[in-house]
């Protein structure tokens, strides 16, 4: 049995009033702001589509898919593109409204602590942690895709 690696690269990427924690091999890319084309009836947190090598990639905002904003600014904003992990080949890529530049970090099994919140978890959030002294959300990237794909089918 293979051994499982003792650290992997991640990604804090800043949303409005926190950040959220990625996998390094998940960023596809970080590219500017551009004003999305809208998306009729989506909800507010699907913020639109944007192209991008020949896609046309959902853009949704993080804290107003989780409730947390009910608009976030997109004033100096950057966008993460994220591979998509579902399988579905007509979404490969998301694309996560970003407050300025993700920052690379090392993690280990050591330095990833579960905060001790025991309040049920918002849809779209995997885990709240601490990584050194950065708080920082695990996206449940399943979910968000799944939530995305429903509001793009509506």
């Amino acid at each position: 049995m293979a051994e499982l690696p003792r650290e992997i690269r991640g990604v804090m990427v800043p949303i409005t009033e926190g950040r959220v924690l990625l996998p390094n091999a998940t960023v596809a890319e970080v590219i500017s702001y551009t004003r999305p084309e809208s998306i009729p009836n989506a909800p507010a947190w699907l913020l639109g589509r944007l192209p991008w090598r020949g896609w046309r990639l959902p853009l949704f905002s993080f804290p107003m898919l989780t409730g947390q904003l009910a608009d976030e600014s997109r004033t100096n904003a950057r966008v993460a593109v994220l591979k998509a992990l579902g399988g579905n080949a007509s979404m490969p890529f998301l694309a996560l409204l970003a407050q300025g530049f993700p920052r690379l970090t090392t993690i280990t099994q050591e330095l990833l602590i579960p905060t001790s919140d025991e309040h049920p978890h918002a849809p779209g959030v995997r885990a709240e942690v601490l990584v050194r002294d950065d708080r920082a959300i695990i996206p449940d990237l399943d979910a968000i895709e799944g939530m995305v794909a429903r509001a793009l089918a509506a």
